[in-house]
């Protein structure tokens, strides 16, 4: 199958999957939308070989369209999911599934739309119909990703301008279990994203203070993945750029 047949027909197997219609479009970049809003619905379920084929065959030449990114540089601003590292970290929700909502900008959904939907089906194999505490976290393989790992943690959910020092704690926690996951296997480089912040409400500043003071004793290259100036100007000014 060329690029349009494969993944028109990966489009037809998640629209049955997902008991869905839709007219396919006839663009290849309104084909990519659409796939990616029927990954982010997807329950997880038994995936036939011949369809894990034409998605990572798909995944793969979006990754190639997008460069995948190599870097020595401390704060690094772009899109995580093209970083070449031995780890990266996702800001989860506490079902730690993914987005469900088809098309999010969020992280969760940029992570688990370029992964594939194995990253889905090992998350609910992990978990179980449990959910990942505040400051937990859990490891999965990267599958479609530059990077060999994807660690899943749930940051503190701010309400009030000021986070409680048990909110700061359990951030704090996130970088620390994270960490203790990535030594665990053997990673000798991870990518934090900032956790919490954005509309999570934890604080730009503080919530980069906190990241710097636990992974400066990191046995390992820490990259710090920013998307926002303001973060890039903050982590920068604590840690500079090499």
């Amino acid at each position: 199958m060329d690029r349009i047949e494969n993944i028109d027909y990966c489009i037809r197997y998640l629209l049955k999957q997902n008991q869905a219609e839709a007219e396919i479009p006839q663009k290849l970049e309104d084909k990519k939308l659409l796939m990616r809003a029927l990954m982010n619905i997807w329950k997880p379920q038994l995936l036939d070989i011949d369809f894990l084929r034409a998605q990572d065959a798909e995944l793969q030449a979006q990754l190639q369209e997008k460069g995948v990114v190599t870097t020595r540089e401390r704060v690094w601003q772009g899109d995580i999911t093209r970083l070449k590292v031995d780890a990266i970290v996702n800001a989860a929700n506490s079902r730690g599934l993914g987005c469900w909502h088809p098309l999010h900008a969020c992280i969760d959904n940029a992570i688990h739309s370029a992964a594939g939907l194995q990253l889905r089906q090992e998350c609910n194999r992990i978990l179980q119909g449990d959910e990942i505490a505040t400051g937990g976290a859990i490891i999965t393989p990267g599958y479609n990703l530059p990077a060999r790992f994807v660690i899943h943690t749930v940051g503190p959910i701010i309400g009030t301008d000021t986070p409680t020092a048990g909110q700061e704690e359990q951030l704090a926690a996130c970088y620390r279990t994270c960490l203790y996951l990535a030594k665990e296997q053997g990673c000798r480089s991870i990518a934090f994203c900032c956790i919490s912040t954005g509309e999570f409400h934890f604080p730009n500043r503080r919530a980069a203070e906190i990241a710097v003071n636990v992974c400066k004793e990191a046995r390992m290259r820490v990259i710090f993945n920013v998307f926002k100036d303001i973060d890039r100007d903050i982590y920068r000014a604590l840690v500079g750029t090499h």
